[in-house]
């Protein structure tokens, strides 16, 4: 009778670890860079996850290599990357580590743009117009994967406006002066960022295809986190936040409001979707 009890005793200590692990388990660690794109996507995951019980703790990141070498090494336990683009450097040199969760937004893009009111739609158009624009195309910091693509725009089509490189606030100068006047401007610009919706830009067609098409944005882990954590798993998948409310978020920013405040704005306005990405079967 005693070596039953102390049996039933050993599983049911047994158990209770059993449980302590398991509700160990439902801490993640996210990783991610302080960009425009990034933040809110981050923002509304982390908020889901909360919402169905874990507790995550997040690590901002300065550049994507010590952000990949952070994943690989289990540092953080995912992030959300455009791995076909910006980063596609150090997803191919570290993905044997890794593993693709779900894509969580698609739309990203940088090209030419050039204020609605501008009547032209193409780049093959900017030459028979380059007076109007000053015979110059705005451009943004050297170096930066929009200005390579924008220079070998600029040969392909044989361009007479001269790019000018510069910075991103004075881009962003450049066009608020020029739309505020009406005046013809062409910029190197991306989404989602708040310069689209904030100065009524369109991005200006390219039948070449210099540009690279629009991209996915994708959560990526360590391998085996899905293995691992099959709850967190299916909520991560369950989140999609279309670009417009990145944009919608990013202006908002922009104009000088604190993140947390246009989160939780946010939030009210869609917790019907909040409730339903965060409620799923518990596993």
């Amino acid at each position: 009778m005693k070596n039953l009890f102390k049996t039933i005793c050993a599983i049911a200590i047994a158990g209770m670890s059993m449980i302590s692990a398991h509700a160990q388990d439902k801490t993640i660690t996210m990783g991610t860079m302080s960009w425009d794109d990034l933040t809110p996507i981050t923002a509304v995951t982390k908020k889901v996850l909360e919402d169905a019980g874990y507790t995550v703790k997040v690590t901002s990141f300065s550049e994507w290599g010590i952000a990949f070498a952070a994943l690989s090494k289990g540092d953080v336990q995912l992030m959300a990357s455009q791995i076909n683009y910006v980063s596609q450097d150090h997803w191919d040199k570290n993905k044997s580590r890794l593993e693709k969760l779900s894509p969580v937004s698609h739309g990203l893009y940088q090209a030419f743009a050039v204020p609605k009111y501008v009547p032209i739609d193409s780049i093959e158009q900017l030459n028979a117009n380059a007076d109007k624009f000053g015979n110059k195309i705005i451009g943004i910091e050297p170096g930066s994967g929009l200005m390579r693509e924008a220079a070998a725009a600029v040969k392909a089509y044989g361009l007479k406006p001269k790019l000018v490189e510069g910075s991103t606030a004075g881009m962003s100068a450049a066009v608020k002066s020029a739309t505020d006047r009406k005046d013809w401007v062409v910029a190197a610009v991306w989404e989602p960022s708040e310069y689209m919706k904030k100065f009524n830009l369109k991005f200006l067609k390219d039948p070449k295809g210099i540009f690279s098409p629009a991209q996915s944005y994708y959560w990526v882990a360590q391998k085996g986190f899905a293995a691992a954590n099959p709850q967190a798993r299916e909520l991560i998948a369950g989140v999609y936040l279309p670009l417009d409310d990145i944009n919608d978020i990013n202006t908002s920013m922009a104009e000088g409001k604190k993140l947390d405040d246009v989160m939780k704005v946010w939030f009210a306005n869609n917790a019907d979707i909040m409730k339903r990405w965060s409620n799923i079967k518990k596993n």
